[in-house]
């Protein structure tokens, strides 16, 4: 693994592989992009065909919490939904405006300030390195409120990895699960304190030159073992596997990295169970779908067939000195088709 500020070199050309540190420095635009013919593009061509996502997760049983911000050629999108399964109570709401209107989106994944504003609905998220923390500041038309402190100065060492995508393009990802996360929710006449609820969460900020059609599948979990050792599950098929992947699991902090894996699931089933498994069989996992947030989306330049489920998690994955066993931890499951 190696350790650099900035991921574009001089030579225009981004590091490729998985990285010591996280790049403080996505320098997109010192990319040398070129079409597939070899022909330099614009400057302007090429800030437009950089797409950005940021999604937070929160678990604070019985509280999940779901908040991804994007940014595409075309579109700029929000979307929020909070799920109380003791309550059985179910929010979500999706925000979308064309092209970067009330959006704010940097390149600095550690030191930026990422912000969603549509009429009286403000969604942001707020990184910065001294003193290692990111927050969380939902404010909807409706009364939602979310404040939340996500910890990333203790152990801190997340998943980060630079894939080339395509022909011509790449993608950088980031992402850290398991993090200690206080502040507060209000939603509806309910009030949850996170730390109260030793709320977990996990951190998944990703921009490239993306491939223009796409798909992946994505599991990730942050929770407490029975010896209350945090862990931390990030799993991915179909995306971010050209010559290196971003499979990783935390066990209080410390990443190891995992094998590829294959995702067994009936699409046309959406309540039906999920396994995913590794070809040397040291990822055995089974989830089982609960409840899920979905859009649907077939515009003439743009397509989106995005499932993500909550539910749970059972079975179990070898290390090298132990097997993490995995009984009724919740989490994420995706399946996610794009067109951008």
């Amino acid at each position: 693994m190696t350790s650099r500020e900035r991921l574009i070199g001089p030579d225009g050309q981004p590091a490729y592989g998985r990285f010591s540190h996280p790049i403080a420095d996505i320098n997109y635009r010192d990319f040398d992009l070129r079409t597939p013919m070899g022909s330099p593009m614009h400057p302007k061509k090429r800030h437009s065909r950089f797409n950005q996502f940021q999604f937070v997760a929160i678990q604070a049983e019985p509280l999940f919490i779901g908040l991804a911000i994007v940014r595409l050629r075309f579109v700029s999108s929000a979307f929020l939904y909070l799920y109380d399964h003791d309550q059985g109570l179910w929010k979500q709401q999706r925000f979308i405006q064309p092209f970067s209107r009330g959006l704010r989106f940097g390149q600095a994944p550690n030191q930026d300030t990422v912000s969603f504003i549509q009429g009286q609905n403000r969604l942001t998220i707020r990184a910065t390195r001294r003193p290692g923390v990111r927050q969380v500041k939902v404010a909807l038309k409706d009364g939602t409120r979310i404040r939340a402190t996500i910890d990333e100065s203790t152990h801190y060492m997340p998943m980060s990895l630079c894939t080339r995508s395509g022909f011509n393009g790449w993608t950088y990802t980031q992402k850290a699960n398991a993090r200690v996360c206080q502040g507060e929710v209000q939603w509806q006449d309910r009030h949850y304190d996170l730390e109260a609820l030793r709320a977990l969460a996990s951190i998944d900020w990703t921009g490239g030159f993306m491939r223009h059609e796409t798909s992946w599948n994505w599991a990730s979990l942050s929770a407490r073992l029975p010896d209350q050792r945090k862990i931390g599950l990030n799993l991915s098929a179909g995306v971010n596997e050209t010559g290196f992947n971003e499979n990783t699991l935390w066990l209080d902090g410390v990443p190891t990295q995992m094998p590829q894996v294959h995702f067994q699931f009936d699409r046309s089933r959406p309540n039906a169970g999920w396994a995913i498994t590794s070809a040397d069989e040291s990822v055995r996992l089974h989830f089982d779908p609960v409840i899920h947030y979905r859009d649907k989306t077939d515009a003439l330049l743009l397509a989106s067939n995005f499932r993500q489920h909550l539910g749970r998690f059972h079975g179990e994955i070898d290390l090298a000195h132990e097997t993490v066993r995995i009984d009724n931890l919740w989490g994420l499951a995706e399946d996610h088709y794009a067109k951008w």
